[in-house]
């Protein structure tokens, strides 16, 4: 082998393991950490002693911990549902649709995502309230909309726009209607689009923080995010660090393992968009 190529290719290899590791390492000592208590948890070493669930435990009997993961997962899949929904017929309307402002109408909804959170924070708040679904989930789902729509919509509306113009003027000759269109015709071709802008708009939704801290009150109500912030310990200078450690893989967990499940979907759908129908 050229000696030039096996630098190289040596070089590639070990920067691929760098990355890997700079990635892996802080949810593996997060891991580590859940299973140690006391001092412990100070010790540097990388493999653990002993496996210890007592944190893991302490986690759900000293909070409504499993309300909390309920509340997180209700939200996200109906933020997901509506995006998706909403996101998908507002794509055909975009991408397919001719009328006069539908380029100013795009750009108004990409801009919509570029404010920060607490730009909208104000307004939000006084919106909910206005509505009477203050400290309630379908208040979450109001505000986290707010993050994933529009995003949906830019990303389906590209992939909308992909698509051949004979599928759909074929089947309005055959005398199909738009809804038709878009369910029958349109919807199989976007899965892959539909799994990835929906496992993102999941992901921001189970992260949210500021919106479900300011729109719950009650400890019932919080998601997941919240809770792991507010944990404290026996005074108000001490963070029980192990506690926050078990949360915190519990709640990640569930992201890795649907990004493993639909990882082929993912990739299919990040690189179809590149690609003309």
């Amino acid at each position: 082998m050229n000696p030039r190529r096996f630098v190289a290719r040596l070089a590639f290899w070990l920067l691929i393991v760098a990355i890997a590791v700079f990635s892996i390492f802080p949810f593996y000592y997060a891991i580590l950490s859940s299973f140690r208590s006391g001092s412990a948890l100070f010790s540097p070493a990388l493999l653990p002693d002993r496996v210890d669930f007592a944190n893991y435990v302490s986690v759900f009997v000293e909070q409504p911990f499993g309300r909390n993961i309920l509340n997180s997962i209700g939200v996200a899949v109906t933020v997901v549902g509506f995006s998706l929904f909403l996101g998908l017929t507002a794509a055909y309307a975009l991408g397919r649709v001719r009328f006069k402002g539908r380029g100013v109408l795009l750009f108004t909804i990409l801009g919509v995502s570029m404010f920060p959170q607490v730009a909208v924070l104000s307004g939000m708040f006084e919106l909910i309230r206005a509505l009477g679904i203050y400290n309630s989930m379908p208040g979450l789902i109001l505000a986290n909309l707010i993050l994933t729509l529009p995003f949906t919509v830019w990303v389906l509306t590209t992939f909308m726009r992909e698509l051949p113009k004979e599928l759909e003027e074929a089947a309005y000759v055959d005398g199909a209607s738009p809804w038709t269109v878009v369910t029958r015709i349109f919807l199989p071709l976007m899965w892959p689009a539909m799994v990835t802008t929906g496992l993102l708009a999941f992901i921001a939704a189970w992260n949210e923080f500021l919106f479900a801290l300011t729109f719950t009150l009650s400890a019932e109500q919080r998601t997941v995010p919240v809770a792991i912030a507010l944990l404290s310990g026996a005074s108000q200078f001490e963070l029980p660090w192990g506690n926050i450690m078990a949360a915190s893989v519990i709640v990640t967990v569930p992201v890795v393992v649907l990004v493993l499940v639909f990882q082929r979907r993912i990739v299919a759908g990040l690189t179809a968009g590149a690609v003309k129908g």
